[in-house]
């Protein structure tokens, strides 16, 4: 038994969505399923700060910049 790396998804239906090489045959597979500690973050931190910091980012009183404020990038020196 051989063993390759795969990256997939699970959607809110609890379905796993993966693409997979191309070699590969079809017919039945085992997985291991690794799911990402608490503090590998990833999605979760940004969905959590997201919640965490939503009531802030709502408030008007907040959006003190405006698009004609700083200089672009790669605006010439």
């Amino acid at each position: 038994m051989r063993m390759i790396e795969v990256t997939g998804d699970i959607d809110e239906n609890h379905l796993l969505h993966a693409r997979v090489p191309k070699d590969l045959p079809a017919g039945e597979v085992r997985l291991l399923v690794l799911v990402p500690d608490e503090d590998e973050g990833g999605t979760h931190w940004a969905k959590g700060i997201a919640e965490e910091w939503r009531a802030e980012l709502a408030d008007p009183r907040e959006d003190i910049y405006t698009l004609a404020d700083g200089k672009p990038v790669n605006e010439a020196r």
